[in-house]
């Protein structure tokens, strides 16, 4: 969805659990479970235990003989993680984190990646996990690109220096990639960008994309948001009528063109905040 492309689609029916694919095949949801709309996860909870009965995130396949890469991402002052991700899907997991910057830090078996992980955890206090708001409030307050790269290089070459580095993991030269391009950072409001909360059977979304960082897609309304009225935004008052969608939000609805011209869905004006935990719990990655 490049930026200038406009946006109208509703949501109808029921949201459903997508099931469980594996590699190139697909399992089916054997409840057709209905699932929440307001939460970003797409499976039910039976899916969701044999999902991960056999995940890498979830170490329940140790066995996998596939060569892993260890990065360093950056997503914000002080918002530092080290991951881990197939080789074979080169980037695509940066991107589908919302990483601003990343800089690989070595390649091996999955084990040793797993290593290096860990040692970055308990000796350099490195997490290994960001929350949605933290990645969202950083966007809005970047420093310039050679100061995130210079962060990069310090855990770099600080890493590097730990005792302990698993011997089956081939070190990576610091080398840094910047997404300010690939996700529209520039475009993306300072302040007042509002936030879909969830979604309901008819709710629709009606604008034009601004930006797509990772899994949210910026848009600008079209107009009449839904409990935005009143909320204050003016246009050319600095991110007026722009509001974030978490594209996890639509997996398992059935997707048609807007009947509508505006924003019916419930949107968060910029500056509220949310309800619980959970939500920020289950959108960690």
């Amino acid at each position: 969805m490049p930026a200038g492309k406009d946006l109208a689609f509703a949501v109808v029916g029921e949201r459903r659990c997508l099931g469980v694919r594996r590699g190139a095949r697909w399992t089916a949801c054997p409840y057709a479970a209905v699932i929440d709309g307001g939460r970003t996860r797409d499976q039910c909870a039976d899916c969701a235990r044999l999902d991960r009965s056999r995940s890498v995130a979830a170490d329940t396949m140790a066995d996998d003989p596939r060569t892993y890469g260890v990065y360093l991402a950056y997503f914000g002052p002080g918002l530092l993680k080290v991951g881990i991700t197939a080789a074979e899907r080169g980037a695509a997991r940066l991107v589908e984190q919302g990483a601003i910057t990343y800089a690989w830090l070595g390649h091996g078996p999955l084990m040793a990646a797993r290593r290096a992980e860990a040692l970055l955890g308990t000796a350099l206090d490195v997490r290994d996990r960001f929350g949605k708001a933290e990645k969202r409030a950083a966007r809005t307050a970047l420093p310039p690109v050679p100061e995130r790269a210079a962060a990069l290089a310090e855990l770099h070459g600080a890493a590097r220096g730990l005792a302990g580095w698993p011997e089956a993991l081939e070190p990576a030269a610091f080398a840094w990639t910047d997404h300010t391009e690939v996700f529209g950072l520039e475009r993306i409001p300072a302040v007042g960008v509002g936030e879909v909360e969830g979604l309901i059977a008819g709710d629709e979304v009606v604008g034009t994309v601004v930006a797509g960082v990772g899994a949210d897609v910026y848009v600008r309304d079209a107009g009449g948001a839904g409990g935005l009225e009143g909320a204050g935004w003016v246009e050319g008052s600095g991110g007026a009528g722009v509001f974030v969608v978490d594209g996890r939000l639509l997996a398992g609805w059935v997707l048609r063109g807007a009947v509508g011209g505006v924003t019916t869905a419930r949107v968060r004006a910029g500056g509220e905040r949310g309800g619980g935990g959970e939500g920020a719990q289950e959108s960690l990655f």
